[in-house]
């Protein structure tokens, strides 16, 4: 067995162990939360995707990409904030909550009017508007379990938001299920949906209130102008961000119909489940650690979070997308079925957003934490203007596909504008086209190995691609030392570590 080299390069910052121990018990938590949850939700959707067939999941699909854009207005960036600052001044959280708890539902109600006009100007018929009224009541049900579940966060309950997590998918899959089997359609589905909401908002106040905090009135107005100022450039960027996600579905319902945006949407499910699954967890789950390491003055550690946590964001992401690249086809075809015959075009384009996307959310995040959300605002302004010109030209040309390749280029373009934001010391780009070279000659063996046994049988050239790709990453140095030793401290702490040292062993400088 070929000896790993694992020695360590003095220079390179390190996490203190119990820093380490804190951002892996609080990723583990999450991540086994995410993989039951998310995975639920994921084999929902495909059920729900047979079950309603492609016009009906379209009308599911444009609902959604609605109710996510305007989810953007009552969160108007206070989440972030508070998780940043309650993480660094928790006496102050009881202020906080009340600040919010008087915002938000102000601003849930300002963002349902605002989606109900959006949909007329849209065109959409009396049927989806109806829908969309009953639905859009889950933004004012969502703010007040989100101000709980952001306070939760910050004092890295990360257990306990976990576990609800999971209660309220199975809880919403149970309704919902139950719903369309009685006959209710998207009526008794949309009211499945918001029951299941109202329990995740409950049991997150319960938890937040057994531990001692409340909201704290009359209102702190220092507090409250703080949030409305510093949160405003997040909304909006969080807005923009959104829309451009989710702008695709929207304007497809209105340039091709229902049944073009049900073949959107499924794809839509493949990515981001993969973006959620393997980015959004790990991010939520350091954030109040990059925020102290930032506020503490840290710079050269600071520096080292964002590069590792991108390179490991590609490193997991590409052959995710080689995969499903490569193999949309028969994947289309067994998740979805014959009532989706286009979405295999889509999936294969759409998958690799989710690589720029992963990545991007790293610096996105860096450039909060260093208080640069005005920054964020204007590349996410710019991405959103380039999505919706290249809709507006590429739906009526190529049809649903043209939707996908607007929201790819529009990525780059993003990912591009905020890792240009960051003036990064040479050896730091050196390193990092380092391993860039390396992971990419992974990634072409890896497709070659694929493209050559997917005619015998895909699961055979997915079975035989993977270990291909981690057998190159290992062969051509793709792994630092400094990310050794940063993988080897992350696993000894998560559950099982102690197990995986008995044959790893290494002796920490």
């Amino acid at each position: 067995m070929t000896q790993l080299d694992t020695s360590i390069d003095p220079a390179a910052p390190r996490l203190s162990p119990e820093a380490t121990r804190r951002a892996a018990r609080n990723a583990g938590a999450l991540a086994i939360s995410t993989v039951v949850a998310k995975g639920l939700l994921f084999v929902w959707q495909l059920v729900l995707a047979r079950w309603l067939g492609s016009g009906d999941y379209g009308v599911y699909g444009t609902i959604g990409a609605l109710l996510a854009i305007g989810a953007a207005i009552p969160e108007f960036g206070m989440g972030l904030i508070v998780v940043r600052d309650v993480a660094t001044r928790p006496h102050d959280a009881s202020r906080y909550l009340g600040a919010t708890l008087v915002m938000q539902p102000l601003l849930a109600g300002a963002a349902y009017g605002a989606l109900l006009i959006a949909a007329w100007l849209l065109g959409y018929d009396d049927a989806l508007r109806a829908l969309l009224a009953l639905a859009a009541l889950s933004l004012l049900i969502d703010a007040l379990g989100n101000m709980a579940y952001n306070q939760l966060i910050a004092f890295e309950r990360m257990a306990i938001t976990a576990l609800i997590a999971v209660v309220h998918v199975g809880a919403l899959v149970a309704f919902g299920a139950a719903a369309l089997a009685a006959g209710g359609g998207l009526t008794g589905l949309y009211v499945a949906i918001l029951s299941a909401n109202t329990l995740r908002a409950g049991a997150l106040w319960m938890m937040l209130r057994r531990g001692g905090v409340r909201p704290a009135f009359p209102l702190d107005r220092i507090i409250a102008r703080g949030l409305l100022i510093n949160g405003a450039p997040i909304a909006l960027s969080s807005f923009l961000t959104l829309a451009y996600q989710h702008a695709d579905k929207v304007i497809t319902t209105a340039v091709l119909g229902t049944e073009g945006t049900g073949q959107l949407t499924a794809a839509f499910v493949i990515t981001f489940g993969v973006i959620e699954l393997l980015s959004t967890t790990v991010l939520v789950a350091v954030f109040p650690l990059m925020s102290r390491t930032y506020s503490s003055g840290m710079r050269a550690m600071f520096e080292f979070m964002i590069e590792k946590l991108a390179f490991f964001n590609l490193l997991i992401s590409l052959p995710v997308a080689l995969i499903t690249s490569l193999l949309a086809v028969p994947l289309a075809a067994l998740l979805f079925g014959a009532d989706f015959t286009r979405t295999a075009s889509v999936l294969a384009v759409l998958i690799w957003y989710t690589s720029a996307a992963m990545i991007g959310a790293v610096f996105a995040q860096a450039l909060l934490i260093e208080n640069r959300q005005r920054r964020t605002l204007v590349i996410r302004a710019s991405g959103l203007a380039l999505n919706v010109a290249l809709n507006l030209i590429l739906l009526p040309a190529i049809g649903v596909v043209g939707a996908a390749v607007a929201t790819l280029v529009s990525e780059l373009v993003v990912l591009g504008g905020l890792v240009s934001s960051f003036r990064f010391p040479a050896d730091w780009w050196a390193r990092t086209r380092s391993h860039l070279w390396r992971v990419a000659l992974a990634g072409v063996g890896m497709a070659a190995a694929i493209a050559a046994l997917r005619g015998v049988h895909p699961l055979l050239a997915a079975a035989v691609g993977v270990p291909v790709y981690l057998a190159l990453v290992l062969a051509l140095g793709a792994i630092a030392r400094d990310d050794w030793d940063l993988i080897y401290r992350l696993v000894m702490a998560m559950p099982g570590g102690a197990w995986i040292g008995r044959w790893w062993k290494r002796e920490l400088v």
